[in-house]
């Protein structure tokens, strides 16, 4: 009801410039504050802002103040069980997550985003010279019931561009469309009337196309304050929801390290075990199965997104206690989603995962070769002997850190639930055109996340480095998404546990350092591809192939997509792991064979040799 326009209908429509004088962007925004209160505005310090929120199935509140000087801004929100904050200092962009853990957001496009939101909300491009902005006129854009809107490419200084659209006729900003991690995100003002003396858009939906994600807010009270101390925008102080058992300074379990994957038991609100996936640029999550076993409500129709181009659905909970080893982390907000949709592609049972919100609490270090996870207590951290430092940032949930492929600068996410070596996103792979430096190797499925398949060019290339620690030769993937994560134009990269492995990794996410240490002893299946040129998943009957590569030996053996797999050299596949099967397509000797028998009763003999 409070749309004046439908979202796909914006991302459609086309802008045209008209044969009369171009206006100019001074003379458009002189005409928003005329009709925004005009001298109304001026010489306010700060503007408080109370809304109602709906969307995703979920309603809360949130609150905002702005510096009308310099567009610092502080909002917190309480959204369901999910409660949190974020805010931009002048310098600096903050988030504070749902139990009381802060962190500054400085990787990726975080950082110009909130330069973004605080430039609008404050309005900063009323100022002489537009604060620093650069702004172009980009002609005009047709809306409904015969409305016109003026199109800004505005680019305030430290942010990103993003286009505001104004009504010709009222002069009102109407919209603003603006990419964030690659995605176009909408943002419809309607609603518009007096408040604290000013014209304010009452109504605010945000979408990326999909209405059964758009978020409503609805403003209920705005006023005018005086200038605000400095701390009202500065990065909270943390609460303490963590500890280990005893005084204990740090706690170890066992994991099992499984096609890559980092798999551990937790227990949840005194039950279980239950076998958690352990992921640095995941979020703390239950299946659906156990959040019934606990006897807990999910809330929340939340869109999400990975690797892959779909977007997923999830909920979320409240768990009182998620307890790994002898450490406890207590009120969490848990998000619910199916992992076990995932089983086919991954082939190991995954009842949560523990994301961002369990490293950001200790100190974590993963020892791949003796398969055992340790949390500390970062009061007890001694850094001492746990590698070498390679800094790191945050984009949310995001671990980033500063690296370069082939002397190629970029950013890349530091990533344990991938299980790959390194996938290179596929802006930076077209950008430095990479797939002709590197011409030798094949188009696949590279890999399953929760957005489905991604297809990438999967060779051989390097050096990798990871702040300055080299490798040298790893299999490189060149993503082709266009959507997901790998179509992420802010990132160059991810770096997977098949890389990692080959260290002892500790993460100190509250310094904003990974240590990276050789390993114990030399790790096996490093840096191996598939020899066979397929990708195979569970299916009820044995193994599914998923792709055959052209010319490659399934294919060249007959086999293609959608074959069933029931027997490898004569053995059952109830009786052969996903990860066993794998490891043999990638370690087999070239040369030696493999046969596979068929659903359908044909056999397949597969001659395995190098790809890459």
């Amino acid at each position: 009801m409070y749309r004046i326009f439908a979202a796909a209908a914006l991302l459609a429509a086309s802008v045209s410039c008209t044969a009369l004088a171009a206006p100019s962007p001074a003379s458009i925004l002189a005409a928003n504050k005329a009709a925004s209160g005009g001298a109304a505005w001026d010489g306010k310090a700060t503007l408080s802002l109370e809304y109602d929120y709906s969307g995703q199935d979920l309603s809360g509140k949130s609150h905002e103040t702005i510096d009308l000087a310099n567009g610092r801004y502080m909002e917190d929100f309480a959204i369901g069980p999910i409660t949190g904050a974020q805010g931009f200092d002048g310098s600096r962009a903050w988030s504070k997550e749902q139990s009381g853990t802060v962190a500054y957001q400085e990787g990726g496009d975080s950082r110009a985003l909130a330069v973004n939101q605080g430039y609008r909300d404050a309005n900063l491009w009323w100022r002489p010279g537009f604060d620093g902005a650069v702004i172009r006129y980009a002609g005009t854009r047709p809306g409904r019931d015969g409305a016109t809107f003026d199109v800004l490419v505005v680019t305030p200084k430290g942010g990103a561009a993003f286009e505001g659209w104004f009504d010709t006729a009222t002069h009102l900003l109407i919209g603003v469309m603006e990419k964030r991690a690659g995605v176009v995100n909408l943002l419809g003002y309607t609603g518009y009337s007096k408040e604290a003396g000013v014209v304010l858009a009452h109504h605010i939906l945000t979408s990326t196309g999909d209405p059964r994600f758009d978020t409503l807010i609805g403003l209920k009270h705005a006023q005018f304050e005086s200038r605000q101390p400095d701390s009202t925008f500065a990065i909270p102080k943390e609460t303490i929801d963590a500890s280990i058992a005893g005084g204990a300074h740090e706690t170890t379990i066992p994991i099992k390290v499984i096609g890559n994957h980092i798999y551990g038991d937790a227990m949840v609100d005194g039950k279980g075990p239950f076998q958690f996936v352990f992921d640095t640029g995941g979020v703390n999550l239950l299946t659906p199965t156990v959040t019934r076993t606990l006897g807990l409500t999910s809330e929340g129709n939340i869109q999400g997104s990975g690797t892959g181009a779909n977007t997923v659905q999830s909920g979320v909970t409240k768990v009182n206690d998620l307890q790994i080893g002898k450490a406890s982390i207590r009120d969490k907000a848990f998000y619910v989603f199916p992992l076990e949709n995932l089983y086919p592609s991954g082939g190991v049972q995954m009842l949560g995962m523990a994301g961002y919100e369990t490293f950001r609490r200790f100190v974590t270090r993963i020892d791949y070769a003796n398969q055992t996870l340790t949390l500390t207590d970062p009061k007890y951290f001694d850094p001492k002997g746990a590698g070498t430092p390679v800094p790191i940032t945050f984009n949310d949930n995001d671990v980033i850190a500063k690296g370069s492929f082939a002397g190629i600068p970029g950013a890349f996410l530091i990533d344990t639930g991938s299980g790959s070596d390194l996938t290179l996103n596929t802006a930076f792979s077209a950008a430095h055109d990479l797939r002709s430096k590197f011409p030798h190797g094949v188009d696949v499925v590279g890999g399953y996340g929760v957005g489905g398949p991604s297809v990438e060019f999967e060779t051989r290339g390097g050096p990798l480095m990871i702040g300055s620690v080299e490798i040298a030769h790893p299999v490189v993937g060149f993503s082709s998404d266009k959507k997901g994560s790998e179509a992420n134009p802010n990132i160059a990269g991810n770096i997977g546990s098949a890389a990692l492995k080959r260290f002892v990794v500790t993460f100190d996410y509250g310094h904003g350092v990974m240590y990276l240490k050789p390993a114990s002893r030399a790790m096996d299946d490093l840096d191996t591809f598939d020899r066979a040129g397929m990708w195979v998943n569970l299916d009820p009957a044995g193994f599914k192939i998923i792709f055959a590569d052209k010319g490659a030996p399934a294919q060249a053996a007959g086999l293609k997509a959608n074959d069933i797999i029931v027997a490898v050299d004569g053995k059952p596949a109830k009786d052969i792991t996903l990860s066993d099967l794998r490891y043999r397509l990638r370690n087999g000797k070239p040369g030696s064979v493999m046969k596979f028998t068929l659903k359908d009763g044909r056999t397949a003999s597969v001659t395995l040799r190098d790809l890459i």
